[in-house]
């Protein structure tokens, strides 16, 4: 029998392992299974009618542009509409000034592929966005993870790391962030940017859910008030999507740097895709010209307001003194923690398959955390899951942790 053959992979893959979401999902293929695991907008209030219009539109007026390569920096009638949509939400920002990507992930790998190197720093919230911990650590960075609350991250924490560490970047998800759902108050993204400038440290902000609010609209942007603290615009870049707000398929966002930051973005883009999705591209701006993202907006933050009020109820009444947590103000997520009150289970990794066994699927916490990892701690969201489905996954839950 001839030996399993050997391949030399680069040694920078032995610094990430597969994502733990994932994982969870290998195991939902089981019938009857509920799932608060992904971390994806509901597949039903996706404007299908209004996306098809602006699709027949790209076939009919833009052909040639749509379906032809395009440049690396984006389709320029869709770089307006997003200029626009951050105008209108207090940014100042030129179509210019941005660059149209493959998704916020892609503007996350262009960070890294344009500032992260082996052995340098990068500072993170704990918890954060998997796959940004994955990505950093990709390009040889050591993540470190700055303390944060309800209420986002700890400003004076922060400061004292980045006076420590010299980190090439803080990375951040200031409003309903992803796992904790916390929003940066407003105070507290002042003086980020405040330490931005006073330590000449960069501060990246990815902003996927900022518009999914529930009962008011959150702080401006860190973008929008950088009109406040002088100086700091020149030390933050901005990443936008239009995947929880329009559709992930189309695989849009956007990313906004310093110029000089944002021609290296462009070339190392070139090396990668050439250009994201050309008839993507032409499909979205007719869909943001024709105005139809207000509407759609209001219905999704209906319905998962709705959702997040159920599943927060039912978390109480089901697990009572098991389970803490803040009521999230907006975004897909509930961030909650074990508190084994009553003796029960307060480790998420060995509640997970436990909870498979009852029929329903979650996400642990502990790997949300570059360093310092949560046990205790799980991600649910309620995004996808109707009303019904959520007493009943939560009541699953509930016999998981007694089991």
């Amino acid at each position: 029998m001839q030996p399993a053959p050997s391949y030399p992979f680069a040694q920078r893959l032995g610094h990430v392992e597969t994502s733990a979401i994932r994982e969870v999902f290998k195991l939902l293929g089981r019938p009857g299974i509920i799932s608060f695991a992904g971390g994806f907008p509901d597949s039903a209030l996706f404007d299908v009618a209004h996306i098809e219009e602006a699709a027949r539109q790209a076939l009919a007026q833009q052909a040639a542009q749509a379906l032809q390569y395009g440049a690396t920096e984006g389709f320029m009638p869709l770089r307006e509409q997003l200029a626009a949509l951050m105008q209108a939400r207090g940014a100042s920002v030129r179509a210019e000034q941005l660059i149209v990507t493959t998704g916020s992930q892609q503007a996350l790998d262009l960070v890294g592929k344009t500032l992260a190197e082996p052995g340098c720093k990068v500072i993170v919230e704990g918890p954060t966005f998997l796959a940004a911990i994955q990505c950093f650590r990709l390009y040889g960075a050591q993540v470190i993870s700055a303390p944060a609350d309800a209420h986002g991250v700890q400003p004076g924490a922060l400061e004292r790391l980045i006076e420590e560490h010299r980190p090439r970047f803080v990375y951040l998800i200031p409003t309903f962030g992803n796992p904790g759902g916390a929003t940066l108050t407003l105070e507290r993204r002042r003086r980020v940017l405040e330490l931005a400038v006073r330590h000449q440290t960069l501060i990246i902000e990815d902003d996927p859910y900022g518009q999914l609010w529930f009962d008011a609209p959150p702080p401006p942007s860190l973008l929008a008030l950088t009109s406040e603290v002088p100086g700091s615009r020149d030390w933050l870049i901005h990443c936008g999507s239009l995947s929880k707000i329009l559709s992930p398929g189309l695989r849009l966002g956007w990313m906004t740097a310093p110029a000089p930051l944002l021609a290296q973005a462009v070339m190392c883009k070139q090396f990668s895709d050439a250009n994201t999705s050309a008839f993507a591209q032409a499909v979205a701006a007719n869909y943001l010209a024709a105005g139809h993202l207000g509407q759609a907006l209001e219905n999704a933050r209906r319905v998962y307001a709705r959702r997040a009020r159920v599943m927060g109820q039912a978390l109480h009444e089901q697990l009572g003194q098991a389970i803490a947590f803040t009521p999230p103000q907006g975004g897909l997520f509930i961030w909650a923690r074990l508190t084994g009150a009553g003796g029960a289970l307060a480790d998420g990794a060995a509640l997970a398959p436990k909870a498979i066994a009852q029929g329903v699927a979650f996400v642990p916490g502990a790997p949300f955390f570059a360093t310092q990892p949560e046990a205790a701690t799980l991600r649910l969201s309620f995004a996808t899951a109707g009303e019904d489905d959520i007493r009943e996954g939560v009541a699953r839950l509930a016999r998981a942790l007694r089991v």
